[in-house]
């Protein structure tokens, strides 16, 4: 297992995960495509110990394992895996990018909701499927006795 990048893993701005943190694994892909696929490790698994990680802060960790939830396997590592092209490089890149959304994506702060006022248009559908609704109960009653 050797590392590639002798940057590291560019999260956003002050967020770079090490290349000593990060683990590469190549394999040969799977289906079809004769000696080409059957002699070449062109599969790219990227892995990534997320709560071991020394780039990220107790926070960001935490956000982070609980946005990846399953995804994660035992122990809080986070892997991606790519075979989409015949060559390594590129699938290389592929996982590369692909683990830097993930883990962008899994620390942005969720917005708070605004809370605003219903339309008048949904009050009003409300309350027109309340009448309906009444009306449908009201049809179910039995006839008053006389």
């Amino acid at each position: 297992m050797e590392d590639h990048d002798p940057k590291g893993l560019l999260i956003s701005e002050g967020i770079v995960i090490p290349p000593g943190e990060l683990r590469w694994r190549f394999d040969t892909s799977g289906g079809p495509g004769g000696q080409h696929a059957n002699r070449s490790a062109t599969r790219v698994e990227l892995s990534l110990d997320v709560s071991a990680s020394l780039a990220l802060t107790d926070e960001q960790k935490e956000r982070v394992l609980r946005h990846i939830g399953r995804r994660a396997a035992s122990g809080g590592v986070l892997r991606v895996t790519v075979d989409e092209t015949r060559s390594q490089h590129r699938n290389r890149e592929l996982a590369a990018e692909r683990m830097a959304a993930l883990l962008r994506r899994a620390m942005e702060r969720p917005r708070r909701r605004r809370r605003t006022k219903p339309t008048a248009g949904s009050r009003e559908a409300r309350l027109e499927a309340k009448a309906r609704r009444a009306q449908t109960k009201r049809l179910r009653r039995s006839p008053p006795d006389e």
